[in-house]
């Protein structure tokens, strides 16, 4: 309890762990651009620092969650970042959803300067990081992720040595897709049973009190039945971290047409709403996506009916 841990980038999930490695005893010095989106965590008795550099000064544990690579690549390696007082004997630990290659890049900059780094992305959202339920999916060293695992285990139920740096960025951008896929497969299905004559409230007991049930569909199901989405987790990041997966290479038969609609939905103003807003989405442009027919012109779908 008497590490001192730095923290940099306080949106929403920020937020929220911040305040619960302060409610189980952990001091906390916070450094926001935005300064404020500290006043939360400020007065929940962390410390503001004036700088980056004064925060790493004050910090042993370093960890950084902000928006995207360009984001946390400035952190890092800016000319008022992180490391630009080359500071040395400190554990950095990212947060943030970024592309593998910059996990890496992250890595190579603070073992040059005689640092230690992890990737370490979470799987949950808000409320899970207010209880500290999340998963921590970790990549780099084991003798770094030891040092680091009691804070870990503070932020969530559940942590998981992957492999090398990169290695927690990879398995983010997985979990991710599946979290699309939940989303998406969700909303498609309880517009499908509308279309068809069942209420909207009755398709969602048939598939939250049946084996389907999971997490996403049972605390999403508010936002669908009250068409109201606010953002837990945005869907512009969900956009851009299925971007991040192209870039990686997924190549499925379900992935193009996700990535498809959930870039649309953000071309069409959906981005600072929650990821369940592609429900919106879908809702509004009903009719306008490919029927397989259309997809498969050469096939005859008849047959794989027979």
């Amino acid at each position: 309890m008497n590490t001192q841990i730095g923290w940099v980038g306080l949106g929403n999930m920020g937020s929220a762990i911040v305040q619960n490695l302060q409610k189980n005893g952990y001091r906390v010095n916070v450094y926001n651009r935005t300064k404020e989106k500290e006043a939360g965590a400020i007065e929940a008795g962390a410390a503001p620092q004036e700088s980056m550099q004064q925060l790493v000064h004050n910090s042993s544990i370093i960890f950084t969650m902000v928006s995207d690579d360009n984001a946390v690549k400035e952190i890092y390696s800016g000319e008022q970042g992180l490391l630009s007082h080359s500071p040395s004997g400190k554990i950095f630990v990212d947060m943030s959803t970024v592309a593998p290659a910059t996990s890496r890049y992250l890595a190579d900059l603070c073992h040059a300067s005689n640092n230690q780094f992890i990737d370490a992305p979470v799987s949950g959202s808000v409320q899970p990081a207010r209880e500290g339920s999340l998963i921590v999916m970790v990549g780099g060293s084991a003798e770094t992720f030891d040092k680091v695992k009691p804070v870990l285990d503070i932020i969530g139920k559940r942590s998981i040595h992957l492999g090398g740096n990169g290695a927690g960025s990879a398995a983010k951008l997985a979990i991710n897709y599946f979290l699309a896929i939940n989303l998406q497969g969700l909303a498609e299905t309880v517009l499908f049973a509308k279309d068809n004559g069942i209420q909207m409230e009755d398709m969602l007991t048939i598939i939250n009190e049946g084996a389907l049930a999971n997490g996403i569909t049972k605390g999403k199901a508010a936002s669908i039945l009250n068409n109201d989405f606010p953002a837990a987790f945005a869907l512009k990041h969900l956009a851009k971290d299925l971007r991040l997966a192209d870039e990686q290479g997924l190549q499925t038969p379900l992935f193009p047409p996700l990535l498809h609609t959930f870039q649309q939905a953000l071309e069409n103003g959906l981005g600072e709403e929650d990821v369940m807003t592609i429900f919106k989405y879908l809702q509004q442009h009903k009719g306008s996506h490919p029927s397989v027919e259309n997809m498969y012109p050469d096939d005859n779908i008849s047959d794989y009916a027979n």
